[in-house]
């Protein structure tokens, strides 16, 4: 009822009204087509009373459609286009009549493919021992520059323990989750300290899945593999890069006394962006307390971690946690570029200019940092950092003092100029 006397309204409206153009007398009888003579009556004083009488009195989408906008608007529409952004290129791919756009990357985050002799004798070594790398699993991009050395002494690879399926689901992380992963493989410490062995390798690292459906997250078997391994080849030096064991500093002790040189644990972002970036099982709290309890059980341990840029940070943010980790005791701090691994996973906020990660570096350095290894392909594993802290290593055992600065009274211990690894 109420939409028909609405309806009637609209109708009685519009007869009342007498268009100033030429029209059609409306009339019970017939006329000739002719020009208004008079002013037409005033519309009715009744406001439009429905959400149609509205809309129609509103603008058309043409109005929306025209060339006319601003130019501040117009401005900042062209500056957020891709190829306006410094760096960041587009391009078609995609057969003839289906192409689609895609965002190229910062010509200095490209690498080669992995390919040469040396890069699948290690490629096999590892696959015969049923052995994993965090070079492979995390889809590193210096795996070429690494295992592609001109001899397997040269190489660096990462072995990742446990397996390949880690119970956490960070979200910048493309290792395969799973909250029920297979049982650990016996016999990887003996197979691990076996091909390193045969590798003649002056320097190692080790880092591992979380796995928390273990009662000690793995602790034991960690260090079980240290061992194996200094037993096998005394000379290595051995790098840990390990999980948060869930907060339980026990097995973080465990770890510390297990022969291990450098032990590493990653904050991987600042603080404010740690809920977003990691999962809900990592707090960055918990990460500063496995590296000052690592310090504190064994002081001669190198500790060390890693920050990735781009991710959304800010310069404050990045500050903070440097004097954090220098509050804590970390030696060895390192800076990559956050690179996205698949669609699934985080979108890049930033892409840093490397002048932006040299500036990084000389600010941590001037903090008091032993080595600080920053560039846009920079991972926790880098060649460059691993041979500095050998260096440093090396002397330690020698009995020459080292400071800060990577000084002694014998001569320098200097980083070779490798850009990435």
């Amino acid at each position: 009822m109420a939409a028909r006397s609405m309806k009637a309204r609209r109708l009685y409206s519009s007869l009342q009204t007498v268009p100033s153009s030429p029209t059609l007398c409306c009339s019970p009888f017939r006329h000739f087509a002719s020009a208004a003579t008079s002013d037409p009556p005033s519309a009715p004083d009744n406001p439009p009373d429905s959400f149609r009488d509205r809309l129609d009195a509103g603008p058309a989408l043409a109005d929306f459609l025209t060339s006319h906008s601003s130019s501040s608007s117009s401005s900042i529409e062209h500056a957020m286009l891709p190829e306006n952004i410094p760096g960041v290129r587009t391009a078609l791919v995609g057969p003839k009549g289906k192409q689609r756009e895609i965002t190229r990357l910062p010509e200095w985050l490209k690498t080669p493919m992995p390919i040469g002799e040396n890069y699948r004798k290690i490629k096999n070594d590892l696959r015969g021992l049923n052995l994993h790398t965090v070079c492979e699993e995390a889809r590193c991009p210096n795996i070429s520059d690494c295992w592609g050395g001109s001899s397997k002494s040269s190489a660096t690879a990462t072995i990742m323990l446990m397996g390949d399926t880690c119970t956490r689901g960070c979200r910048f992380c493309s290792v395969k989750t799973s909250r029920t992963p297979p049982p650990l493989d016996p016999h990887e410490p003996e197979h691990t300290a076996e091909a390193l062995s045969r590798w003649g390798l002056g320097y190692v690292v080790l880092t591992s899945v979380d796995r928390d459906d273990l009662p000690d997250g793995g602790a034991s078997h960690f260090a079980q593999t240290i061992r194996k391994i200094k037993l096998k080849a005394p000379s290595i030096l051995v790098e840990a890069l390990t999980g948060d064991f869930g907060g339980d500093l026990g097995q973080v002790e465990v770890l510390a006394r297990s022969g291990l040189d450098v032990y590493a644990h990653n904050l991987e972002t600042v603080e404010a962006l740690t809920p977003q970036v990691r999962d809900r099982r990592a707090t960055f709290q918990q990460s500063l307390a496995v590296l000052r309890h690592a310090k504190a059980i064994n002081s001669s341990l190198v500790t060390k971690t890693s920050l990735m840029l781009g991710l959304g940070e800010e310069e404050a943010q990045v500050l903070e946690t440097l004097e954090a980790l220098r509050q804590t005791g970390v030696d060895v701090v390192t800076f990559g570029q956050y690179m996205r691994p698949t669609k699934r996973h985080m979108k890049v906020a930033e892409y840093v200019t490397p002048a932006e990660f040299e500036g990084w570096r000389r600010r941590a350095l001037d903090m008091g940092f032993l080595y600080v290894a920053s560039g846009p392909l920079v991972r926790s594993s880098y060649k460059a950092g691993e041979a500095f802290v050998e260096n440093v290593l090396k002397k330690r055992r020698a009995g020459i003092d080292v400071n800060k600065d990577g000084r002694s009274m014998m001569g320098e211990v200097r980083a070779p100029d490798v850009e990435r690894g």
